[in-house]
């Protein structure tokens, strides 16, 4: 994804870049700008409320200028504000940054001058990102939201188990969704008037959860491709959804980058004969990685149904030591990525044994 992000943006650059560069470093509250001319002489410094009705009274109206940000909470809102404007906006990847995030004089003016020079400069440098549309944004935020009140619900089921533990008995085990329905009658007498509060929120968490995914399974009309991925086994409509939301378009990507992209690939190290092993990177977004590391267990455990995809992985498995299996799931969770990125530039359902091209070809 990032090459090609590259080349439309080095396309796009070349053909029509602005006279003028701004740097604008984005805070909560303030956020700081910095303007070059042609000759990346600094001719205006300086700072404005976080609000959009301020960013309005700056820019608009304006000529047309280069705009550099950094990718954070702010960003997507204001990149797109600003591109109304008419103004060419490029969104920076502070992970790929370290002249700005480790410098030893990181300051808001300091961060806008630079961000100002490098897109000036050559914007490849800044490794631009680019923000799905608000219509995306939109039913990712649902999935983003359900996860919250999973983790929520997973939270009191912990400490509500931990309370009645403490006290020298055990709740049965269940699900956490079943969870408030059987710790009823299971909880002491002593302690009911501290784990009513924790039984009453569990059981309104799962109301709201089941509504949210009754909203997510409707996705699957607004975006078809979601019904494709499920035909994965282990992928489910919230695992499909998040992986069509948060990638936003299949020509983003090759196949084969998918599974870098979230970062499950090993991390690299190599400098002349050195090439150590090293662990994943954990770069990209993590709640979807989380995700499919979920599918790669279903896919290898005791219900998974036979595929190629699970005999790999099991043989992988098995051969590697005490560790093994944990990076049998890894490994398959980013077969899995790469498998889907795959069914959706293709169209393809899933097919547990695919043939060979050779032997498509011959038939």
């Amino acid at each position: 994804m990032k090459k090609i992000i590259k080349q439309q943006l080095a396309r796009e650059t070349t053909k029509d870049k602005p006279g003028m560069t701004v740097g604008l470093d984005l805070g909560d509250r303030y956020s700081h700008f910095c303007l070059l001319n042609e000759e990346c002489e600094v001719v205006e410094e300086g700072r404005m409320q976080m609000t959009e009705a301020a960013l309005r009274r700056r820019f608009e109206g304006e000529p047309r200028v280069r705009i550099a940000l950094e990718c954070g909470t702010h960003s997507p809102w204001v990149s797109r504000l600003l591109k109304t404007l008419g103004h060419q906006v490029i969104v920076a990847n502070p992970r790929n940054i370290p002249a700005i995030t480790a410098s030893q004089s990181k300051n808001d003016r300091n961060d806008a001058e630079l961000l100002a020079r490098f897109a000036a400069h050559d914007p490849r440098l800044l490794s631009p990102v680019q923000h799905r549309r608000l219509e995306r944004q939109q039913d990712l935020n649902l999935i983003q939201v359900r996860s919250t009140l999973v983790r929520a619900r997973t939270m009191m089921a912990n400490a509500l188990r931990g309370l009645v533990k403490s006290a020298g008995s055990r709740l049965p085990a269940c699900s956490t969704e079943s969870l408030p329905v059987r710790a009823r009658a299971a909880v002491p007498p002593a302690l009911t008037a501290a784990a009513t509060p924790l039984i009453q929120q569990m059981a309104l968490l799962n109301q709201q959860i089941d509504a949210m995914d009754g909203q997510i399974e409707k996705l699957n009309k607004k975006y078809p491709e979601i019904g494709l991925l499920r035909t994965v086994p282990g992928v489910g409509p919230v695992v499909a959804a998040a992986y069509v939301l948060t990638l936003d378009r299949p020509d983003g990507a090759s196949n084969r980058s998918a599974g870098a992209l979230l970062g499950l690939r090993p991390r690299q190290s190599q400098s002349g004969e050195s090439d150590p092993q090293r662990r994943i990177s954990k770069t990209g977004d993590s709640y979807l990685r989380s995700l499919l590391v979920q599918s790669a267990q279903y896919i290898l455990g005791r219900f998974g149904p036979d595929s190629a995809l699970r005999r790999w992985g099991l043989k992988l498995a098995a051969s590697g030591g005490k560790r093994g299996k944990k990076r049998a799931i890894v490994a398959v969770a980013r077969k899995l990525a790469v498998l889907l990125h795959s069914m959706w530039r293709s169209g393809r359902s899933f097919q547990p044994f695919p043939q060979s091209q050779a032997v498509v070809a011959m038939a």
